[in-house]
């Protein structure tokens, strides 16, 4: 007969299953959360505590670029707010339908400029600076963008990528606070104040292209919550063939060209844009497609907006205007018969500049505006130019409008109220006691009147209460 054993060994079996147990927990956990972590749709981005060897979900990545190569389908690339110092640069990259990549700043401000220091600008004399060879090739397009930023304002030499440009001015000829390219040197100088040093003097330059950049082809991508400031070209810069890009609560502040620019047949659509300071507001051109719902525009300089693709639509938007062209509108690379369409919907033009501007709408451009208020902005349409105007306001601003048609033009309208200075066709003008004659003209404008008035009727124009307005 066998003796009962004593407890101990059955207590050390037990104690040993528990931490088989406990161990086996642990690796569970630690698969469970690799498996989380590889299933994970967000990539987060941190400049100071990220690193990009980190694969982003599990840790963040420290830069934009490691954290685009990685997303996928479906994933959303989280950016920590402040100040960046580099592009969002989306090559060749595809979400699916209903799995887009995103880019979320949560504010983040993309920021193209770099400080000039005594490090990498020679000094000529002590209060002239060269740099030569800034940029691996620098062209008359860049230089005609270019600026400097000096002590946080931009100084641009009364000069503009589209527009009226002063010439470039010999070295020996800059003031204190001025710059100029020398291209026999592929040199900038500048000028400081005398006395000062280039450390104090709060000197910047823009040394990246663009904010967000869009090359050769990608589909079904959302850049969101982001803002694009002193780059020498676009805020947002998009080429090739692009499909299903959205763009939500974006802004383009201080671009040396346009703040947002589609190229090519790209197919975008923008819900909430800020434009301010921009070369120009909008411009959109070759075959793209472009539809902006809720836009806010003021000082740019070249252009507000400047439509030169196929087919693009304004909903929703104030364009208080001082730039050197309000609006121009033409089919300028589409072949003979093609028509650039622009759709515009409670929109209202404000002519704030210091010179009267207009809507200049030329060859193969149709212009078809419903419940628009264009104050203080003349019509230009020249051959080739369509309009159709429904519900529309022209009244006067710092301006009262003027029109002019050239021959083999077509305008309609129905339900308008004009407050015109005159109106032109060809070379017969036309006043208001012959507004008649101008319906007979053109077969249309059915309800609508030339006349002056202090307040519009309801129903006519932009609602204004709905139309953005920043601080």
């Amino acid at each position: 007969m066998m003796k009962r054993m004593s407890g101990a060994p059955h207590a050390k079996q037990s104690s040993l299953s528990r931490s088989c147990l406990i161990l086996l927990g642990v690796l569970s956990t630690l698969f469970l959360s690799s498996v989380w972590a590889d299933e994970s749709t967000d990539i987060r981005v941190d400049q100071e505590a990220g690193d990009d060897a980190n694969d982003g979900r599990t840790a963040p990545v420290k830069s934009i670029a490691r954290a685009i190569r990685l997303a996928q389908p479906g994933d959303t690339i989280h950016l920590t707010p402040g100040v960046w110092y580099e592009s969002a640069v989306f090559t060749k990259r595809h979400g699916e339908p209903s799995k887009p990549i995103t880019l979320d700043g949560h504010g983040a401000v993309l920021d193209g400029s770099e400080p000039v220091t005594s490090k990498d600008w020679e000094q000529v004399k002590p209060d002239l600076f060269r740099k030569v060879a800034l940029y691996p090739k620098t062209d008359n397009a860049i230089v005609g963008r270019w600026y400097l930023i000096w002590n946080g304002k931009m100084q641009r030499m009364n000069r503009t990528s589209k527009g009226p440009s002063d010439p470039l001015k010999p070295v020996a000829d800059l003031q204190a606070g001025e710059w100029t390219y020398v291209q026999e040197e592929d040199a900038f100088y500048l000028r400081l104040p005398e006395g000062q040093k280039l450390e104090e003097s709060n000197i910047r330059y823009p040394k990246r292209s663009s904010a967000v950049i869009f090359s050769s082809a990608g589909s079904h991508i959302t850049v969101r919550n982001i803002t694009g400031t002193h780059v020498y070209n676009d805020g947002y810069n998009v080429h090739g063939a692009q499909r299903n890009l959205v763009f939500e609560n974006i802004r383009a502040i201080e671009c040396g060209d346009d703040g947002f620019s589609a190229h090519e047949d790209a197919d975008c659509r923008i819900d909430g844009f800020v434009s301010i300071g921009n070369s120009t507001g909008l411009c959109d051109v070759n075959t793209s497609r472009t539809y902006y719902h809720n836009v806010y525009i003021r000082d740019c300089h070249g252009f507000d907006l400047y439509f030169i693709g196929l087919d693009h639509s304004l909903e929703n938007a104030l364009i208080e205007s001082s730039a050197a062209k309000s609006l121009w509108l033409e089919a300028k690379y589409l072949d003979e018969g093609g028509l650039c369409n622009l759709r515009m919907k409670n929109v209202l033009i404000r002519r704030d500049g210091e010179t009267p501007q207009e809507l200049r709408i030329g060859r193969g451009g149709a212009l078809h505006a419903t419940n628009c208020t264009f104050e203080g902005v003349n019509v230009m349409l020249t051959p080739g130019g369509i309009v159709d105007f429904r519900s529309c306001l022209f009244s006067s601003g710092k301006f009262q409008p003027e029109s002019l048609l050239f021959p083999n033009t077509v305008w309609r309208g129905a339900g308008n109220l004009y407050d015109f200075k005159s109106l032109r066709v060809d070379k017969a003008s036309f006043r208001p006691e012959t507004f008649s004659d101008f319906q007979k003209l053109t077969g249309s404008e059915e309800d609508s009147r030339w006349e002056t008035f202090d307040n519009a009727p309801e129903g006519i124009g932009a609602d204004e209460t709905t139309l953005p307005k920043p601080e």
